[in-house]
């Protein structure tokens, strides 16, 4: 067992990443965000993951500029776009539809 000294320590205090569920359902959590924080969904989901905008674009070999207006809570995506957005993520095409 590792001390929470230690643990703070090693993730710099910083809150564990959220997960995907097995069931492939969008969690409370992430709907949470998106209609608290006025985001988008796929912001939500990138919040919930834990992670940022230049790793997202690194993901989908876009420039971080380019992603971050992905995700604007007023941009409306293509279906293509979607999808290697959910791919990049780990989720599916429908958990960012929610």
């Amino acid at each position: 067992m590792l001390p929470y000294d230690e643990y703070i320590k090693l993730t710099g205090g910083q809150k564990p990443a959220g997960r995907i569920p097995a069931d492939r359902t969008t969690p409370h959590e992430v709907m949470r965000l998106s209609v608290k924080n006025d985001w988008s969904v796929i912001r939500a989901w990138r919040e919930h993951l834990g992670l940022t905008q230049t790793e997202m674009a690194r993901r989908l070999e876009i420039r971080q500029p380019s992603y971050a207006a992905m995700e604007a809570p007023d941009a409306k995506p293509k279906k293509a776009i979607r999808e290697r957005i959910a791919a990049a993520m780990g989720v599916t095409l429908e958990q960012l539809d929610f």
